[in-house]
């Protein structure tokens, strides 16, 4: 049986998970982001401790399948800048389909109405989280960073990351006071 969790961006947050599910009595066969896969049914007891003690974390189980399908698109989107090494030579429309396995248009249209954004807009603002994350570390150029994270050029990054953040990379950079999102927070 699989549930959806909202809200589970990174690794700290599948440990919380994983330790909520052993706090109600469920051993989990798998933990990923945004989805748990459990060998039994649970009770109906344990899923209310269960979405108790996820909600008290900031988490969320997902019930309906349209805001299922929502934090699958956030949560490939969010693997595919934050946790995939290289960039991806596919478009983002044609990854989330196949990853889906659902048409990119329905997926773009359900992502909107719900989301209130775009698809292309969400991953932007993850782009630019990552960059801003790159940029703290302050260990590659800003042509790596732009390499790492997909853009054709420096250029366009530069442009893009004003566009969003309203400053310049190298301003960004100046700040003393770090003006990072955290991704749950997107």
């Amino acid at each position: 049986m699989k549930l959806y969790i909202r809200n589970m961006v990174c690794s700290r947050c599948k440990m919380a998970v994983k330790s909520e599910l052993e706090k109600v009595g469920l051993i989990p066969e798998q933990v990923e982001l945004g989805e748990v896969t459990l060998n039994a049914i649970p009770e109906r007891e344990q899923l209310e401790q269960l979405r108790k003690g996820l909600n008290s974390l900031g988490f969320e189980l997902i019930d309906d399948q349209k805001s299922k399908l929502i934090e699958k698109i956030k949560t490939q989107i969010i693997e595919l800048v934050h946790y995939t090494p290289t960039p991806q030579p596919l478009k983002l429309s044609a990854i989330i389909s196949d990853k889906l396995h659902h048409d990119y248009t329905y997926l773009s249209n359900l992502f909107s109405s719900v989301e209130g954004q775009t698809i292309e807009k969400y991953h932007i603002t993850q782009k630019i989280e990552r960059v801003k994350e790159l940029l703290v570390y302050n260990e590659l150029t800003l042509s790596e960073i732009a390499y790492q994270t997909g853009y054709s050029s420096v250029a366009y990054l530069s442009n893009q990351f004003k566009q969003v953040t309203g400053l310049t990379t190298s301003a960004f950079k100046a700040l003393k006071g770090i003006k990072r999102t955290n991704l749950e927070n997107l």
